[in-house]
This record gives structure tokens, C-alpha cells and sequence, in this order.
């Protein structure tokens, strides 16, 4: 396996990788929160989806949510000294009990670092709102409202909005003249935010780090390329996405060659400004595209509240090796700031290697930081998953 290789080039080399991290950080702001699906072929690792408002920490093991409440405090110390009536900024999803597990345990965690906890909706309401998650936690939801230029919530007026609404609407009369600061920064949703953007900056930065650890950079990379003539519904514009997906299917078989890679390559369809597994579909090669069906071209049509897809980005298929209990598997790593909080492996027994796992019928596996240090005897997968995951972090920040 490839992480050995990975592992030790990074500890034979720390010191060097510590100042290169070190220097790309200089400036940056690094949000509060991030996580990163990292597909694991055996022969390449990499990330091939960022989330900078994730909406899964109640997945991650309970011994790793323990330990985040110390990185909570840190992170807080360093980056937002003085900042402790917080208001959670959520999602608008009231009939989705799951996504209100993710809430009530990022409430709790940050609630144990010692830190006042409101959480509230960019939306007036009546009344409060008293749901219940899906493992039974009662949480109420407030209006965030706004006054002049700050927040309120529940009469409290906040020091800092931690948002876990990832703004695929931009709710631009809610944030106009605000002076709260918002943390991720409202900049960084699905507004504005785009999948190449991101890719562009992590490949970059990972053939920087791969100079300072001697590696070969294509085991870290991932290929990815910009559609930007998009309609799902016109023949021509399909016809545009057939000839690009054959090239780079081309061009990664030359790629497959020189690295001695017997496996067949394929690509992954991706919204440029997609989120939930929305507007995803593999293909190997451009006649897939061209004789996409009605069912098909439906899936690539709308995204998140329905809006139409516009972009989308061609992406290197990295099979997953990862398993769960036998099912297909692929690592999700959470970042609070720089730090490696945990993680949780999405497997799914309906789908094989080749295909996307972050759809419906996933279910959450137990992958603790302490499980990664014990994997690989003497070559612990928490360095290789960690420092692919901070990669993407800084190409975040």
C-alpha cells in the first residue's frame, strides 16, 4: 500500500514539511471547521470533496468528540480570543431529524468548551421551534434576528455566528451591513464558492508539498477540469462534455501507463456548486454522456433547492480500497482549524469501488484517531489522512 511510502517520506522529512506548512499559512485565515472525503485506491490518495460547513460531526466517535473540545478551546484561544456568545447558524432543514444530530452534538461540543450556545436560522419566526433529532436530543431554534448592524438571539446580542448553513442561498438581505463576524465566512458558501476553485488550489499546493517530501505528485493529486457551457437538456452542449470527458479519460490512461496503474480510469460528472451528493454521476467515457437517458439527465438538472446546474467539473475517478465490515468504504476527516478532530468512514453496501458513496443508503461507520494510529502496524493512516486533509484545509483558507 501506498501509505508507507506516504508515512515515511513525511516523518523522514517533518521538520521541512512543518516550515513549508508553516510558510503557505502565512496571512491565511483558516475557517473553524472542515471536512474532507478522501478516496484511497492504494496507489493514490486524495480528496475529492471539501466541506467548509460540514453536517456530520455527531458520526465521529465519541472518544474523538471528547478530545475536540480541547481543539474547540484552542482554536477559540488563538483565533477568536474574547468571542463567547455564539450563535449557530444553522440550516433550514426542520423535517430532516439527522441533520439535527449534527446540530445538537456541535451545540454540546461547543457548549463544553466553555463557550454561550444559541441556535437560531436566518429567518423569522413566530416562535421558537422545538424539534427533536433523530437520536431523540430535544433543540430549540430561534430566529436570528437582525439589529443595526450585530445579531440577536433569544436577547442575546452575539459576539461571533459560527455557521453551519452552508448559504447555497445567499440570504444577501440578512448579511448586508453586518458587522458579526461570521465564521466560516459567508464568502465561502455555495453562493459563491466553486468545486474548481478548490481543486485547482489543493493540486497546486500538493505538488508544492510532494517537492518538500520527495514523492511523486500524482499519488496526492486528483485531475479535475471545468465545464463551464453546461445544459443538461442541449444536445450540443452534451456533445462538449462528451469530447472533454473522452480527453482526460485519454490522458489519464497515458497517466495509468507511466505509473504502471493496471486499473480501467473513469471520471466523476460533479455541480460546480453542489453539496449533499446532489448533480454527481459516473461515467467512463463521452458516449456515456451522450446517451445519457431521461432518468440521467434529470439527476444533472437541479441541485440544493432546486436550482439549476449550471457548471459542472470533470474529475479523475479514484477508486476506494477502504472497506467497513466487508461493505465499500471511503474515509470522511474533520478539521477543527488546523487540527485533526476525527473522522467516520461512509460505506455503502449497494455500491462498488468505482462508484460515489455519499448517496442514499449510507450508512456511518466507527473510525476513530485512535483506530488510523493501529491500521497500519508502524505506519499510522492518521499521518497520511491528516496531512491530505490539512492540504485541502490550507486550499480552503
Amino acid at each position: 500500500m501506498i501509505h508507507d511510502l506516504i508515512h515515511r517520506k513525511i516523518v523522514n522529512r517533518l521538520e521541512a514539511v512543518e516550515a513549508w506548512f508553516a510558510k503557505e499559512s502565512e496571512g491565511l485565515f483558516f475557517p473553524f471547521y472542515s471536512s474532507f472525503d478522501i478516496r484511497d485506491s492504494g496507489g493514490k490518495v486524495a480528496p475529492v470533496d471539501a466541506n467548509v460547513f460540514p453536517a456530520g460531526i455527531n458520526n465521529i466517535c465519541p472518544t474523538d468528540q471528547d478530545s475536540s473540545v480541547d481543539i474547540i478551546k484552542n482554536y477559540f484561544n488563538s483565533h477568536q480570543p474574547g468571542a463567547r456568545k455564539i450563535l449557530l447558524l444553522t440550516e433550514e432543514h426542520t423535517k430532516n431529524p439527522y441533520y439535527w444530530d449534527n446540530v445538537a452534538t456541535l451545540k454540546r461540543l461547543l457548549t463544553e468548551a466553555e463557550l454561550d450556545v444559541r441556535v437560531a436560522i436566518p429567518k423569522l419566526l413566530e416562535s421558537p421551534l422545538e424539534l427533536t433529532s433523530a437520536s431523540g436530543q430535544a433543540i430549540t431554534v430561534h430566529s436570528a434576528v437582525r439589529m443595526g448592524d450585530q445579531v440577536q438571539v433569544d436577547g442575546m446580542t452575539a459576539d461571533l455566528i459560527i455557521s453551519n448553513n452552508d448559504f447555497s442561498d445567499a440570504y444577501q438581505e440578512w448579511v448586508e451591513g453586518l458587522k458579526t463576524p461570521m465564521n466560516p465566512p459567508h464568502q465561502l458558501g455555495w453562493h459563491q464558492r466553486r468545486k474548481d476553485q478548490f481543486f485547482k488550489e489543493y493540486n497546486a499546493l500538493a505538488e508544492s508539498f510532494c517537492q518538500v517530501i520527495d514523492l511523486d505528485p500524482w499519488i496526492l493529486s486528483v485531475k479535475t477540469t471545468l465545464f463551464s457551457e453546461f445544459d443538461v437538456n442541449n444536445e450540443a452542449s452534451r456533445e462538449k462534455l462528451a469530447v472533454m470527458v473522452d480527453d482526460m479519460i485519454a490522458g489519464l490512461q497515458s497517466q495509468y501507463k507511466d505509473h504502471k496503474d493496471p486499473g480501467e480510469p473513469f471520471v466523476f460528472i460533479k455541480n460546480n456548486a453542489g453539496t449533499y451528493g446532489l448533480g454527481v454521476t459516473q461515467v467512463s467515457n463521452g458516449d456515456d454522456v451522450r446517451n445519457w437517458s431521461y432518468k440521467s439527465r434529470k439527476k444533472m438538472k437541479a441541485a440544493k433547492g432546486g436550482r439549476e446546474i449550471e457548471q459542472v467539473i470533470v474529475q479523475e475517478g479514484i477508486p476506494t480500497v477502504v472497506q467497513a465490515q466487508g461493505v465499500t468504504a471511503e474515509p470522511t476527516i474533520y478539521m477543527i482549524g488546523c487540527q485533526l478532530a476525527g473522522g467516520f468512514l461512509r460505506a455503502h453496501e449497494e455500491k462498488g469501488p468505482k462508484e460515489s458513496l455519499n448517496s442514499p443508503g449510507a450508512v456511518y461507520k466507527r473510525l476513530c484517531v485512535s483506530d488510523l494510529k493501529v491500521s497500519v502496524e508502524g505506519h499510522p493512516l492518521e499521518n497520511v489522512y491528516g496531512w491530505v486533509a490539512k492540504l485541502g484545509f490550507l486550499a480552503i483558507a
